[in-house]
């Protein structure tokens, strides 16, 4: 259970700021390969503080989803909360608290987006179905779009977009909705990629006003049943995801330029995912979709070259 430390307590003995982005870097390559593989695009600084976010929001998914999940009450999730204004007021309670520490130091992010995720996080304490996309949406802020938000500031804005000098005091745009977007559009492909393993747990992200609007229902998602009715459904969301990150993508040119190129990969190492649900006959039941090496090396170049021309 997480614990924090008691004001008579000695502080533990932490790991060195090295060893702590260490750590972050090899959680994240394990537990997410498809996403390091797009932080290894970014210049040193801004990778490893992805990673420090990244550990994070993974720590904070674990309490809900993780292997001690059951034991997780709302006074956890409170606790959680308390431990995140120890690092954000500089105290790190963990070795992986070091590196986001550091972070927090170096780029200017707000607390907001981070407290947003727990509140998510206690959604899932407490409900297994969403009646419509208005509040699935919601959730997916929260669990998702607030990293988009948490990756902008150290992404970066392009100071120099318009290029013209009349402009050069202008306010430049930053593009908070499109964070936020492609955030909800890779949450939105995680919920289409764990249809299986959510129904598994007894949990449906699936809106059912959609199952009902094309007459499937809970019972047959529950059972796994795959026949024209949940194609037409999975075309339908994977449509919706697909608009998501279209919206994403516009916000990619006003991005710093070391960021677009690992930003346009993200998202189209991420999307890749739908277009193999598409080539699984949309069987997220007993296939798991994922997108393969070959595949990914593929994305890169042509990643590159969005990032230099839209």
């Amino acid at each position: 259970m997480l614990q924090l430390p008691k004001p008579s307590q000695p502080p533990k003995t932490l790991v060195s700021l090295t060893e702590s982005y260490e750590i972050c870097r090899q959680i994240t390559a394990k537990y997410s390969k498809t996403f390091y593989l797009g932080t290894l695009l970014m210049p040193p600084e801004k990778r490893q503080a992805i990673w420090a976010i990244y550990v994070w929001c993974r720590r904070t998914d674990e309490l809900v989803d993780g292997p001690q999940a059951q034991l997780t009450t709302p006074e956890t999730l409170q606790r959680w909360e308390k431990h995140l204004e120890m690092v954000f007021s500089g105290h790190p309670f963990d070795d992986e608290d070091v590196a986001l520490v550091d972070t927090l130091q170096r780029f200017p992010i707000e607390i907001e987006p981070f407290q947003d995720m727990i509140a998510g996080q206690q959604m899932d304490l407490y409900r297994s179905r969403y009646e419509t996309f208005e509040e699935l949406k919601l959730y997916c802020y929260r669990v998702a779009g607030t990293v988009g938000l948490m990756s902008s500031s150290v992404l970066g804005i392009d100071g120099d977009k318009s290029g013209v000098p009349w402009q050069e005091n202008q306010n430049h745009y930053i593009p908070k909705e499109e964070a936020i977007a492609l955030g909800i559009a890779n949450q939105l492909t995680n919920i289409l990629r764990d249809v299986g393993e959510d129904a598994q747990r007894g949990r449906i992200y699936l809106p059912l006003e959609d199952l009902e609007k094309f007459n499937y229902t809970q019972e047959d998602l529950l059972k796994g049943v795959l026949d024209e009715r949940w194609r037409n459904l999975m075309r339908f969301e994977i449509q919706r995801a697909r608009q998501y990150y279209r919206d994403a993508e516009r916000g990619i040119r006003f991005l710093c330029r070391d960021s677009r190129w690992p930003v346009w990969a993200a998202l189209m190492l991420y999307q890749g995912i739908l277009n193999v649900i598409e080539a699984n006959n949309y069987d997220v039941f007993t296939k798991r979709a994922f997108v393969r090496t070959p595949k990914k090396m593929l994305y890169l170049p042509v990643a590159w070259l969005r990032a230099q021309v839209l």
